[in-house]
């Protein structure tokens, strides 16, 4: 398999050999699997109080008083008939609470997930699947696309825009920011307000180091070629992200 370099004009300047791993078989399911495994190894574990619930002197008032077990407080808005501790009542303890000696994390074979970045890889070379995931780039843009190393030099992020434009791409980091929303929940004030659709990947090569021209466009993220996973490849384990590869991050990803 073959591709056609560009140059930061968006003109093709040379032909490169892809690596065999473009050729390999887009297996979503294990794509699937690896992103979610990802996700979960990051959750940070947490559970309830040993004694939530349970810091009460409320008791029972035994049996031949025509009412039930529950225990109940002495004192309190009901005169006496609050009851807690159990966890049928208001303010009693959880019936299930999370431990938080559970380990939520998942765990994924090696080949597996070699295999589910394999397929990842594949899957930006095919235009189907790329343009079904919502990203938006001109008709005759060939993927994969390949720009050459000249990319990986820029710092500036209006060079990185100029070089998006030219090679039609543009048009999904337009999607992004037209998509970004504040996010519901708690999560406005937890550092993550907003939430924005993933856009172009930028994959350089690890001598170059990521992109700093490009890590602040809308929805664009960079990796190196030595590092990118499945996640990177197919944000919420649908493969087919739109992907810019530099000719140095071609010869990295080949080892992988």
């Amino acid at each position: 398999m073959n591709a056609t370099v560009h140059d930061l004009d968006g003109e093709p300047i040379d032909d490169v050999d892809l690596p065999d791993v473009f050729g390999a078989t887009v297996r979503e399911d294990l794509v699937r699997q690896a992103v979610l495994a990802a996700q979960a190894n990051r959750k940070q574990a947490h559970g309830a109080d040993e004694f939530a619930g349970m810091r009460t002197p409320a008791e029972s008032p035994g049996s031949g008083r025509g009412q039930a077990h529950v225990p109940r407080n002495r004192s309190g808005p009901r005169g006496g008939q609050r009851g807690a501790r159990v966890p049928q009542t208001v303010g009693g303890r959880k019936a299930h609470p999370p431990k938080a000696d559970a380990d939520p994390g998942k765990s994924i074979n090696d080949q597996e997930r070699k295999q589910a970045i394999r397929a990842a890889v594949a899957a930006t070379g095919d235009a189907d699947l790329v343009r079904d995931r919502g990203h938006a780039f001109d008709e005759d843009c060939e993927l994969p696309l390949v720009v050459s190393d000249e990319f990986e030099e820029l710092t500036k992020t209006q060079d990185a825009v100029a070089a998006l434009e030219a090679l039609g791409v543009h048009a999904d980091v337009e999607r992004a920011e037209a998509g970004r929303s504040i996010r519901s929940g708690r999560g406005t004030t937890r550092g993550r307000k907003y939430q924005e659709p993933s856009a172009v990947l930028v994959v350089t090569s690890s001598d170059a180091g990521p992109s700093k021209a490009a890590r602040n466009l809308p929805g664009v993220d960079v990796a190196t070629g030595r590092e990118v996973n499945a996640e990177d490849l197919a944000p919420g384990g649908e493969p087919g992200r739109l992907t810019v590869w530099t000719e140095a991050a071609l010869q990295e990803v080949a080892q992988r």
